[in-house]
């Protein structure tokens, strides 16, 4: 199976616009098959973006997704993270290695600089075009990283995606950072689509839902991939999970939706600090 509707990089590169996220996943060892067979059945679904990095339970995650992909590897959009403090050139190739060893495979398809530190991102700029060079990785992108951050890049590039943090109750980025994004046609890579669970309780999520005969977690995704150029990275705990999310790609709001959902969630009336999770 595919997933029909794609998200295009600056390079071309076409991708679909619902993946996989990793965050806490591998940090359990009673709980490793399901999730293996979570993400498994997610490249079935069509999922093939997999998000992980190298903070997550320490690598943990990085050789979860390893174990995962083994024998599939063609089949996976793959997405790692380098932390700031190792996001100077020597750093930063360093812990590549180190994820590429924990992953099982010679290349990282998109690598993203985790969130702001100390280090210029000019060097970290110069540190991923090495590693695209060598071959280590097919490109390279930025995480949480705001519109003053974008505006400090070296001239004349830009990354492939910004992920950040972004769905109904995390507006923000839509007063400024998206905009910015579109004019450099830059994709948003959406993490924590449904707020780690919190949204689902929400009255008027589950009313709009329930007039869908969908759950809450498929409107709040429905909602994030409304936008033709964002593309979610929910994670899921189960098979059952994983295909819930899928099948949110076929849920279409109505207008009246969106209006109701905007009266709940309203849009950002000004400019908003860049929310981290």
């Amino acid at each position: 199976m595919t997933v029909d509707r794609t998200v295009t990089f600056p390079s071309g590169k076409k991708v679909p616009a619902l993946g996989q996220g990793t965050w806490r996943m591998g940090d359990d060892p009673a709980r490793r098959s399901e999730e293996i067979a979570t993400l498994r059945r997610g490249l079935d679904l069509g999922m093939t973006v997999i998000d992980t990095a190298e903070m997550y339970g320490s690598g943990a995650a990085e050789e979860l997704v390893g174990e995962a992909m083994r024998g599939r590897r063609d089949d996976v959009f793959l997405v790692s993270k380098v932390l700031p403090s190792n996001a100077d050139r020597k750093g930063t190739a360093d812990a590549c290695r180190a994820s590429l060893r924990r992953l099982g495979t010679d290349r990282i398809d998109l690598y993203l600089l985790h969130w702001r530190g100390s280090v210029p991102l000019h060097e970290t700029v110069e540190a991923m075009e090495a590693l695209v060079s060598d071959g280590s990785i097919g490109a390279w992108g930025v995480s949480n990283l705001d519109v003053g951050d974008l505006a400090e890049l070296p001239d004349g590039v830009r990354p492939e995606t910004d992920q950040v943090l972004y769905n109904l109750a995390r507006r923000g980025p839509e007063y400024d950072l998206f905009p910015r994004c579109r004019e450099l046609a830059v994709p948003i890579m959406a993490y924590s689509p449904v707020e780690q669970g919190r949204l689902l309780g929400h009255r008027t999520l589950s009313a709009v839902a329930a007039g869908h005969g969908a759950s809450p977690a498929q409107v709040a995704l429905a909602w994030v991939l409304r936008q033709d150029d964002v593309i979610a990275i929910p994670k899921a705990s189960t098979t059952a999970h994983v295909e819930e999310n899928r099948a949110a790609l076929d849920l279409r709001l109505t207008d009246d939706d969106l209006r109701t959902l905007d009266e709940a969630f309203p849009p950002p009336p000004r400019r908003q600090p860049l929310d981290i999770l």
